[in-house]
């Protein structure tokens, strides 16, 4: 599915969002910053959007790991335009099973794909296992305002409105109401939380943004 719409997934995401994507990704990286994170990992990294913001925060390294190769296909060759080759490197691979040694990142990320891994668990758990103790691990996903009436009128837009415009634009029925089940299903707030949690990271934090639309989760690899 990712690879029939990877031709125009960039622009579907800053047109459904209205360009405060970027914003979010920008929120996240800010977060990340502090840190001062070397290696970077960038899990379900698509077309590589957060990776290449992920730039400002100056690490030594990045890899991006996605599964669709069309949407990795798209990612290098805006990391190519941007001449961020030397830092920026894309894989094929699935969250639950990455191909990294124990303890090989300072940082790792996702934005807006931890509710597309088919195992959560696993796949936390796969992040957990390869990041340095004291690393942290930074997750931007869609969450379900419940702020009125804010909540109603997103919930109509996002019922109603987002698929007919992803379908129209991206000429795949499915991917937009598959996006739109998605949200809806996943497991946002403190029960995220707590799925962390018992992933094994520690000290997570869950930050609003926009009304709640997203939110920025937090965690850190303790000490065993």
């Amino acid at each position: 599915m990712f690879d029939a719409i990877a031709h125009r997934y960039d622009l579907l995401n800053h047109l459904l969002s209205g360009g405060i994507d970027l914003y979010w990704r920008w929120r996240t990286i800010r977060r990340l910053s502090l840190a001062s994170p070397k290696n970077i990992l960038d899990v379900a990294t698509g077309t590589a959007d957060l990776a290449l913001a992920a730039l400002s925060a100056e690490p030594e390294t990045i890899v991006g790991v996605d599964i669709s190769e069309n949407m990795l296909a798209i990612g290098r060759e805006k990391i190519r335009r941007r001449r961020a080759d030397a830092t920026i490197t894309l894989l094929s691979g699935a969250a639950e099973n990455l191909p990294f040694e124990p303890e090989s990142f300072d940082a790792a990320m996702v934005a807006f794909g931890v509710r597309n891994f088919e195992d959560l668990p696993q796949g936390l758990s796969e992040m957990l296992r390869v990041l340095r103790k004291g690393g942290s691990i930074f997750i931007l996903e869609f969450s379900k305002p419940r702020l009125f009436p804010f909540k109603e009128f997103y919930f109509f837009y996002f019922r109603r409105i987002l698929p007919l415009i992803g379908r129209g634009i991206s000429k795949d029925r499915s991917a937009y109401e598959y996006l739109r089940d998605t949200v809806l299903r996943f497991p946002d707030g403190k029960e995220f939380v707590t799925i962390m949690t018992d992933a094994g990271f520690s000290h997570v934090t869950a930050t609003l943004l926009t009304c709640g639309i997203v939110t920025l989760y937090v965690g850190t690899k303790g000490e065993k």
